[in-house]
């Protein structure tokens, strides 16, 4: 049975974390106050002018990263729907592997929103990589009419320049509820270094922690919510239990057309053609610590380096040799998927650190510092 969240009380949004002079780390966090957190107990993070963005605990322990083959083959089998030999599933490893999570931490609920992202370049005045003079981003091409895969084949996204978070080139508004996408890497970054000094700064954030993007580990561990089996989901392996749970490519149409996705394999509509509100689906859409939105809705960034070999417990860039991030991993799958390329071991490289695309966001994590790469460039 799911731990139910416990509801958040109006105290200090990190009195738990904080309550001993700010001296315990992560490993002591659930030992170090007068309240002791538990799993899915949730905290609000105050970032100004009304906007909030909630935490979830997350305790240690153990879980299998990965996939079997037997859910290799279904992800590219009829209901799955993953295109068939290709190299991507090999990417989730030869088979599921024992990995500890030795260390509490706190997660986002859902993913950072458009509203939590404004909040933060309001305050600082951040400019995103694809809001640069030179910059541009991947967003969905309003002139793609179908792949036409029996002449040319025509990918429905494209590169553009004058798109952002801001404008993602949805064609309805940009909600604030929305999960901010069109952010690189480094945006991404840049906003957990903003939480960290502004949590800093007011005296709720102990020493050794900071808020930054999940490991691969800490993720895969969260996304599959307690769970210590090997499944393709959080709730199990059928597809149809998924419905009222996740955000993928399914009978949904485009906006103002008649046309469905062609990749539509889910066999439901969800109500949205492109991305959700963050938490839409309440009780039903969050896993067993109570997070929301972790498989489909938009692609996750994790803080790892991208071994295609496999996703691993260790940071890659805390070894001296390895100490660069040049291809960032992301996780989850997002709203355009097929429910073979949106499940709890799914994982894919992103060319750069600079690239955004509006099918991309992030969800963060606070937790023991984690030293930075060396800068590529």
């Amino acid at each position: 049975m799911r731990p139910r969240p416990r509801s958040t009380s109006g105290r200090s949004p990190f009195i738990v974390l904080c309550h001993v002079a700010c001296t315990c780390l992560l490993g002591g966090l659930h030992a170090c106050a007068d309240e002791s957190p538990g799993t899915g107990d949730a905290r609000r993070l105050d970032l100004g002018d009304g906007v909030v963005l909630e935490v979830v605990f997350i305790p240690p322990g153990e879980f299998l990263m990965g996939s079997t083959a037997k859910e290799k083959a279904w992800a590219t089998g009829t209901e799955g729907g993953a295109a068939p030999g290709t190299t991507r599933e090999s990417f989730e490893g030869e088979r599921p592997r024992p990995t500890r999570v030795p260390e509490a931490f706190w997660m986002g609920r859902t993913e950072v929103t458009v509203g939590q992202f404004r909040r933060f370049t309001e305050e600082t005045g951040f400019v995103t990589d694809a809001e640069k003079p030179d910059g541009e981003t991947q967003v969905f091409d309003p002139e793609w009419d179908g792949y036409h895969l029996t002449t040319t084949t025509v990918q429905p996204w494209k590169s553009m320049r004058g798109k952002s978070w801001r404008d993602p080139n949805w064609s309805f508004p940009n909600r604030d509820e929305f999960p901010v996408v069109c952010v690189s890497y480094d945006d991404m970054r840049a906003f957990c270094r903003w939480l960290t000094r502004r949590e800093a700064e007011a005296g709720r954030l102990p020493e050794g922690l900071e808020y930054r993007l999940p490991t691969e580990a800490e993720w895969e561990y969260a996304c599959r919510g307690g769970s210590t089996e090997s499944l393709a989901y959080w709730w199990g392996d059928e597809l149809e239990e998924g419905q009222g749970r996740l955000n993928i490519s399914g009978l949904d149409l485009l906006p103002g057309r008649t046309k469905a996705w062609p990749l539509g394999k889910a066999p439901w509509n969800d109500g949205f053609a492109f991305v959700s509100p963050v938490d839409h689906y309440g009780e039903r859409g969050r896993n067993g610590f109570g997070l929301a939105d972790m498989c489909g809705g938009v692609w996750e960034f994790v803080i790892d380096h991208f071994d295609p070999a496999g996703g691993h417990e260790e940071i890659h860039y805390e070894d001296p040799q390895r100490r660069t991030v040049s291809r960032p991993v992301c996780r989850g799958g997002n709203y355009f998927d097929v429910p073979g390329n949106a499940r709890c071991a799914v994982r894919l490289g992103i060319r750069g650190v600079t690239y955004s695309d509006s099918r991309d966001g992030f969800r963060i994590c606070l937790g023991r510092r984690v030293p930075p790469p060396a800068d590529p460039r």
